[in-house]
């Protein structure tokens, strides 16, 4: 297992019990969803060119397409986020991209 994986692996498992979707008032936590390792995935390039701020998680919120209804539709991700949990988001992904 490459540095990387294990570094992306840990990531996703701070994502997976600290981040969560609000769909009426109910709390799906990422990892439970299994968005915590895509979501990951896409943000380590970021972390390793030490390039993460506000914008950058806002860009990738906006571009996972999230399907409900069994694909009756899709929800940018950055949708089912309430607005204190994407600032804890970026707090992690700053806290992690210092330990890089």
């Amino acid at each position: 297992m490459s540095a990387s994986t294990r570094q992306i692996e840990t990531l996703a498992a701070a994502i997976a019990d600290k981040i969560y979707i609000d769909v009426a008032k109910w709390h799906l936590y990422l990892g439970d969803a299994k968005l915590d390792v895509p979501l990951a995935e896409a943000f380590f390039p970021d972390l390793e060119d030490r390039s993460i701020d506000e914008a950058k998680v806002e860009s990738v919120l906006r571009q996972m397409a999230i399907s409900l209804g069994g694909d009756r539709t899709t929800v940018p991700l950055r949708d089912l986020i309430p607005r204190a949990v994407q600032t804890d988001l970026l707090e992690l992904l700053v806290d992690f991209q210092d330990e890089l």
